[in-house]
């Protein structure tokens, strides 16, 4: 066997303890998040077959892939997403649940990416969708869900904005403007690219796509205006005023749940995936120094497109990459210290055994309790809970074991007190 180091692969993370506290204190804050409204918490395999993925999304998803034939000649991938998979399972079960139905996940997606800031080839994703309401009152409630697992994590409206549009009102703009003959989904993409390439480059696509100059001028120009006067500059277009209608009713229901100062209605978006029918919003930093960190909408055909079941859907994805960027660049990271309760320090050898009991019965009522493994000087273990981030320091001594009593310190103030072996165990319940 060679020797010498063995790397780990490009694009991939190892979690040490401080990097793992910090996945484990987003994944809690989207877990409260996800229980206050409601939803159910599932999961799938990583593997899936390749189908899944170009049924929904094409041949061409294939190149950002990790896909290979497994022993038994299937071709199949790690899953780079997950709502092909949640769209399977909610056929299976979809006759037999109540509706709407309300399920979240938070599963590690694999995409063969070239690695970036905000971007590795896996990542773990919070995924909230809520299946068979239309209402667009089931829109705002999925937008006010990422907002709060964001602001869960201690960010406001100062950190992060959520960009709001509807596919059909652009597709109904599209139209009121003489651009009804052409390909919408390459226009759609064109003005997908309009924040990062600007008006030039948003011209030049939409060019590329069959757009006469005269009307993508007017086209943008409407697509700049708030949404209160665009539906007045297109009062007498029917389609537009029920799409900005229907649009302004979502907005209206998140200012009622309190959340106007995180909204912006954007025309321009129109998320570069195919599928979605409705609603489309985007979670950014007010910096604009990041990839987008939450992305989502309705997508209210694809259920019956991927697992055969006629229902509307909808849904965003969260991913953990980006938004640990963002907290980190914002000084929302916790301390990573151990949190240790208490350390217990053997004045000699013996007294192990009493320590031992004394441990087990603290650890038994939830107390986190380290102490040494090998015999060391009193000085080097209290050098040893401090390094722990120990709060008290038990100490056992032969004068203290005889008269069946312990020294407790708390090591934030020094002060220390005598407390009998017997109530120690209680009185450690009280304090936590």
């Amino acid at each position: 066997m060679s020797s010498g180091e063995i790397r780990g692969l490009p694009g991939f993370r190892d979690f040490f303890p401080e990097d793992f506290a910090l996945r484990r204190h987003i994944f809690s804050a989207w877990r409260r998040v996800g229980a206050r409204y409601g939803f159910t918490e599932y999961d799938g395999p990583p593997l899936e077959p390749l189908e899944l993925y170009t049924r929904k999304s094409g041949d061409e998803i294939v190149g950002q892939l990790y896909e290979f034939a497994d022993k038994g000649g299937r071709a199949v991938a790690l899953r780079p997403e997950m709502t092909p998979t949640f769209a399977r399972m909610m056929a299976a079960r979809a006759g037999g649940l109540a509706k709407p139905v309300r399920w979240f996940s938070i599963p590690q997606l694999f995409r063969y990416e070239r690695p970036q800031r905000g971007r590795l080839r896996e990542h773990f994703q919070l995924n909230m969708d809520i299946v068979g309401e239309t209402d667009p009152l089931a829109d705002a409630e999925i937008i006010a869900a990422g907002i709060d697992a964001l602001r869960e994590l201690g960010l406001g409206s100062a950190d992060i904005v959520v960009r709001i549009s509807d596919r059909r009102l652009v597709g109904a703009l599209l139209v009121a403007h003489g651009i009804g003959e052409v390909d919408h989904v390459a226009v759609f993409g064109a003005l997908d690219r309009l924040e990062k390439e600007g008006e030039e480059g948003a011209r030049a696509r939409l060019a590329a796509a069959g757009v006469e100059a005269t009307q993508a001028t007017g086209l943008l120009e409407a697509m700049r205006l708030p949404l209160d006067a665009l539906k007045a500059a297109h009062a007498g277009d029917r389609p537009v005023a029920e799409a900005a209608g229907r649009l302004s009713i979502v907005f209206g229901h998140l200012r009622a749940a309190g959340f106007d100062e995180f909204l912006r209605f954007d025309a321009g978006l129109v998320r570069g995936l195919a599928y979605y029918t409705g609603t489309v919003f985007e979670i950014w930093d007010r910096r604009d120094e990041l990839r987008a960190i939450c992305g989502g909408g309705r997508y209210d055909n694809l259920l019956l497109a991927l697992g055969g079941v006629d229902l509307p859907a909808l849904g965003f994805g969260m991913g953990d990459v980006v938004l640990a960027e963002l907290l980190k660049d914002r000084g929302l990271v916790p301390s990573q210290l151990r949190r240790v309760d208490d350390y217990i320090i053997c004045v000699s050898d013996a007294e192990r055994e009493a320590a031992l009991g004394l441990a087990r019965a603290l650890r038994d009522r939830g107390r986190h309790v380290l102490y040494d493994l090998r015999a060391r000087g009193v000085g080097r273990q209290f050098k040893a809970a401090h390094q722990a981030g120990a709060a008290r320091a038990i100490v056992l001594g032969p004068d203290e074991l005889a008269r069946g009593v312990v020294s407790l310190r708390d090591m934030a103030s020094g002060d220390e007190r005598e407390v009998a072996i017997g109530t120690l165990a209680g009185e450690a319940e009280e304090v936590r």
